[in-house]
């Protein structure tokens, strides 16, 4: 079976398209050839998306082939720049420029390394050690719990990618699980929970699906407050629900088009300010 893998940037429309990419492909033990002849450019989120569909479909017992002699220069630069064609041994070792690695990732390991030096410690965002510490743990959370809860054999996907000409630094993770609406419904025994109700609970501080005694959430709260003030985005897409919050809004819908895994893009603003975080209790702003 062949795809064509389109043009993709990360508006809706360019989500919508991975999530219907994943429907095509969503059967076991299918052979899939991706060719990117009609592909003008791919984001950050499609280099995660596809790397994360691949290992799906072969964790599945398919077989995924890469048409690297369909892909245009510069998109052929940024995915051996990357690491992914090196993941999927397309020949090409990465190097260091202005993207943040593609990585798969089967435990927490190495993901605080990762945060810290390829995605918040490149000098393209200025920040303060101990708010780099207090994000990246909250982002690392994300992480965690796709490890304990999202029930995903294949692991977290990850890509991210600073545009210099936008002063724009982003950074998408993947996970195939069972996504966190199924999670939060199942902890809370209410099945006729929304995907987007489910989303706004997972957003509330203290909020917890853990079983320990602990008063922490998904950090989400956390993440949100810091895109808010650094006036940047953050996107999460977990089956038919979406979360947009951004400077004028904090946004829970459902949408028509369903994944059942969760994926999350940050968007961050690069300018001459400093963004740090003080000590204060745990009813006020870290900011």
């Amino acid at each position: 079976m062949q795809i064509q893998v389109p043009t993709i940037n990360d508006g809706l429309p360019d989500f919508d398209c991975l999530f219907q990419l994943w429907n095509q492909v969503n059967d076991d033990r299918l052979n899939i050839t991706f060719t990117f002849e009609r592909c003008k450019f791919l984001r950050q989120n499609a280099v995660a998306f596809l790397g994360g569909l691949a290992r799906l479909i072969e964790g599945r017992g398919g077989k995924v082939t890469f048409d690297w002699n369909s892909l245009q220069g510069t998109i052929k630069t940024n995915l051996s720049k990357n690491g992914f064609m090196h993941a999927f041994n397309g020949g090409y070792q990465p190097w260091i420029g202005n993207s943040i690695p593609y990585r798969e990732d089967y435990d927490q390991t190495h993901v605080p390394n990762y945060l810290t030096e390829d995605w918040l410690g490149r000098g393209w965002i200025t920040i303060s050690p101990d708010l780099t510490t207090d994000i990246v743990s909250t982002v690392a959370e994300i992480y965690a719990n796709a490890f304990e809860h999202g029930q995903s054999a294949i692991g977290v996907f990850s890509c991210g990618q600073y545009y210099p000409k936008l002063k724009e630094l982003k950074l998408t993770t993947i996970d195939f699980g069972v996504g966190i609406p199924s999670n939060i419904r199942f902890y809370n025994q209410k099945d006729n929970l929304s995907a987007s109700e489910a989303l706004g609970w997972a957003f509330s501080r203290g909020n917890t699906t853990k079983k320990e005694n602990v008063s922490r959430g998904l950090g989400l709260d956390l993440l949100s407050e810091f895109v808010i003030i650094n006036k940047g985005t953050l996107e999460i897409f977990s089956h038919d629900g979406y979360v947009l919050v951004d400077t004028k809004q904090k946004r829970f819908e459902d949408r028509r088009q369903f994944f059942e895994g969760t994926l999350v893009n940050i968007t961050l603003k690069c300018d001459e300010s400093c963004y740090t975080s003080t000590s204060q209790s745990d009813d006020e702003s870290p900011f």
